[in-house]
């Protein structure tokens, strides 16, 4: 049995990476003071099997992982992280709010769920909020990943419509990170609201070459392109969002002319 969850572990030691994890680690602890990195097996196994159905879209299957998880240790906070998560997903905001305030009440320096909840907030238009959590994840000086508080961020002060504050928050992440595809993309819109076309086309092909392109990235591209009067590169992004994201909202903004509609990196 020993071996076969040691085997269950290596296979999905690389969902805490994936959306919805944030399993563990970072120097965090438990109201009980043992480290989260330190979790009762079962409920590490369930939750990281929670977040990865999560990441894939089946979401009554994760809240069954994430609950048998709960049944076996009810004090685990990367549960209730991931839980929030998933309800949020769901727009049960209710109970993604209460499971987001269950994981800090057990462990308030958990950079992974100050993380997740900003960006709940920020998503919410609470963005002073939002800013605060994003605060105390990166706060904590074991944070393995504060990039990600950083670009969301990023994000949510572009949100606000504070480019100075965004371009900040952007700048240190890609200072940890320089290939980090949602920092990238936030400097981009951030030098495109500056009205530095150049430098925003540029970092735009830099991800072009390190990331897969989201929809969102494209119709930058768009609006970078017909601002620095470059139609024939213009039409190309567009084509490629007519081809590869014909449902977003972003291919009806460019199908009926929209191209004063900055969208969002939320």
């Amino acid at each position: 049995m020993k071996q076969a969850l040691l085997l269950v572990l290596v296979l999905l030691a690389g969902c805490a990476a994936q959306p919805g994890a944030g399993l563990g680690g970072g120097g965090n602890v438990g109201s009980d003071g043992r480290p989260l990195g330190e979790a009762n097996t079962g409920a590490l196994v369930h939750t990281q099997l929670g977040a990865g159905y999560f990441s894939r879209g089946q979401y009554a299957i994760a809240l069954e992982e994430l609950r048998k998880a709960l049944e076996v240790d009810a004090s685990y906070p990367p549960a209730y992280n991931v839980l929030a998560q998933v309800h949020a997903e769901l727009r049960e905001d209710k109970q993604a709010e209460q499971y987001f305030r269950r994981a800090l009440d057990l462990s308030p320096q958990y950079s992974e769920a100050n993380n997740s909840y900003g960006m709940f907030l920020c998503q919410r238009k609470r963005i002073p909020e939002a800013l605060g959590y994003f605060e105390r994840a990166l706060a904590n000086p074991l944070y393995g990943t504060p990039e990600s508080a950083l670009a969301n961020a990023g994000a949510c002060s572009l949100e606000q419509g504070d480019t100075a504050k965004a371009e900040q928050y952007y700048l240190r992440a890609l200072k940890r990170n320089p290939v980090l595809a949602p920092a990238m993309l936030g400097m981009a819109e951030v030098h495109y609201r500056q009205g530095r076309w150049l430098a925003a086309r540029g970092l735009l092909r830099q991800l072009t070459e390190v990331s897969e392109v989201n929809a969102q990235a494209l119709w930058l591209g768009v609006r970078v392109e017909r601002s620095a009067g470059d139609r024939e590169a213009g039409a190309s992004y567009g084509a490629q969002l007519r081809r590869r994201y014909p449902e977003a909202m972003q291919t009806q903004w460019l199908i009926t002319g929209q191209y004063d509609q900055p969208g969002s990196l939320l």
